[in-house]
């Protein structure tokens, strides 16, 4: 139960949530509709309400202590949630388009093909794609959903199971000596292929207690490039499995090592309920996953 008593004012914590996103008292004024000094003078009866000091006035410009940056993202958390709230109670937030994230091999070999499935289906829906290694972070108004690689443990958010597939360490025959099988320790000094934007080849060997920053000859590529270069010969690549089981199917690749600890690809979401535009987007993965469990197209 809250303990409406303790609570600053809301003016005053919407002021500093406004600073924190704006950087300065002029525009986060302007957000709000108030003047510059009326933001100052919020924050500083925030302030002494919570003997606190939340504001670093030392500098130039005016910076976030830690406790002020705790209860900025607080504050930000608490207000985006309503705001995602009144948006969907009211209607306002159907006409946004679609967020969706992804990474790059994920978005051209799993879903691109399936997305006119889903367009036909929901004719009337607007959706953004943006096929990226990156982690984007969940905020008002922004990345409805996001797939990802890993064990389904993220902070904060809700996680369901995709496409389950163990990573891959993976070359093309003749990249490395013929043996009945390796350790990531005896790879280290081999080429290896990265996809642009992720560390995935150093954390793999990391997991595995190899001691090495970065390793030796490795190159940065774009997803459907590294599988094309590793099917050339070019060097090691780690990759879900699911994506090269043909070319190891084939012969074009050998599977050096196989690491289980990664599950697979995972439906990610924000805690809370999502827009409709949203929820039919996963009940439509489910559904997609369910049909073809093991089907993905290879990237050409």
């Amino acid at each position: 139960m809250i303990d409406w008593s303790v609570l600053p004012p809301l003016t005053a914590l919407r002021a500093l949530a406004a600073l924190a996103q704006t950087g300065d008292t002029a525009r986060a004024g302007a957000v709000l509709n108030v003047s510059h000094a009326a933001i100052s003078q919020q924050l500083r009866a925030l302030e002494d309400h919570l003997s606190l000091n939340l504001i670093d006035r030392s500098g130039r410009s005016l910076a976030l202590t830690p406790d002020g940056q705790m209860l900025a993202d607080a504050v930000t958390e608490g207000l985006g949630g309503i705001a995602r709230t009144v948006a969907a109670l009211t209607g306002q937030d159907e006409a946004r388009p679609l967020m969706i994230t992804a990474t790059p091999a994920f978005a051209a070999t799993w879903l691109m093909p399936r997305l006119p499935d889903f367009q036909n289906r929901h004719p009337g829906l607007s959706l953004m794609l943006d096929p990226t290694p990156q982690l984007k972070e969940f905020r008002p108004g922004g990345i409805d959903v996001g797939i990802r690689h890993g064990t389904g443990d993220w902070v904060g958010l809700k996680s369901e199971l995709l496409v389950e597939t163990p990573i891959a360490i993976v070359a093309a025959p003749g990249v490395v000596e013929e043996r009945d099988a390796y350790a990531p320790a005896d790879l280290v000094d081999f080429p290896w292929l990265q996809e642009l934007g992720t560390s995935e080849a150093s954390q793999f060997l990391s997991r595995h207690g190899v001691d090495v920053a970065v390793p030796r000859r490795l190159t940065h590529l774009p997803g459907n490039l590294m599988l094309d270069a590793a099917r050339n010969g070019q060097g090691i690549a780690v990759i879900a499995r699911a994506f090269v089981e043909p070319d190891l199917t084939a012969g074009r690749l050998q599977l050096l090592y196989e690491d289980r600890r990664m599950k697979g690809y995972f439906i990610v979401y924000r805690e809370g309920a999502l827009r409709p535009a949203a929820r039919a987007f996963v009940s439509w993965l489910r559904k997609q996953a369910a049909q073809h469990p093991q089907d993905i197209d290879t990237v050409t």
